[in-house]
């Protein structure tokens, strides 16, 4: 079923191969936006045709690369920014590798950064736009065990999502935040892998992950997804500057 939320509207996703950037460019689509749908890679990104969407244009984006970043706004001009790049770390503070530190931070953190100042123009000169940023309930919402630098990053990215609601509201910029629990994606299953694989036990490995949401499973994608559309669209027209939790419970306990 599709619908017209977002009917007129311009939107960019990063990290849209897989997960919840997949989902969230489809669900766009399906709700009336011309969508580009962007990632490095382009074997996983060029999945995303499969949806039969002819408002999905899809071209490789690196939102490590300032110059890249700059071309691909200057080709989407979006009315609407999904940041959705992000990576997971293992291992508590003492286990934290000043390389992973610089990487986190460039890729989680840095890359909003070089969106939103690519993206910020174009929204204020066609007189507003919606940011939604891909936080996590592991962060400063909830500690998670083994999250140190994972944590950090997306504890910064709620910070920094409030600082640019509360600088361009006047020029009608909304800036929000996502905070998912855990959320099946590709790259979840990969973690839940390599934790069996430390444990010896992939099942028990799973029990971890999902034991963590009172409800008693993750999340998918497109649970996400809805949520990203909501925030894109004038539905949320009265929000900005907040962290939306979508946990399953987690942060409640």
């Amino acid at each position: 079923m599709t619908g017209q939320r977002l009917s007129g509207k311009r939107a960019l996703v990063t990290a849209a191969g897989q997960g919840i950037g997949r989902a969230s460019a489809i669900a766009m689509a399906k709700e009336g936006a011309q969508v580009f749908a962007t990632d490095v890679n382009m074997d996983a990104l060029s999945t995303i045709r499969g949806a039969n969407l002819e408002n999905i244009e899809i071209f490789e984006l690196n939102v490590r690369d300032d110059q890249s970043v700059s071309e691909g706004i200057a080709r989407a001009k979006p009315d609407i920014l999904f940041n959705c790049a992000g990576f997971v770390h293992h291992g508590a503070v003492l286990e934290a590798q000043d390389d992973e530190l610089e990487f986190a931070l460039d890729l989680n953190v840095r890359s909003m950064v070089r969106t939103m100042r690519a993206a910020l123009p174009v929204m204020i000169e066609n007189g507003g736009g919606s940011i939604v940023n891909m936080s996590s309930a592991a962060g400063s919402v909830i500690g998670a065990p083994n999250r140190f630098i994972y944590g950090m990053t997306k504890a910064a990215v709620v910070g920094m999502t409030k600082s640019v609601a509360v600088d361009y509201i006047k020029q009608g910029i909304r800036c929000n935040c996502i905070c998912p629990g855990t959320v099946e994606s590709p790259s979840w299953h990969d973690r839940v892998t390599e934790l069996g694989e430390q444990l010896g036990d992939y099942d028990k490995a799973m029990e971890q992950f999902v034991s963590r949401q009172p409800m008693g499973r993750v999340a998918s994608a497109e649970e996400i997804a809805a949520l990203v559309v909501y925030l894109a669209s004038d539905e949320s027209g009265f929000t900005t500057g907040h962290a939306h939790v979508i946990d399953g419970g987690w942060s409640g306990q």
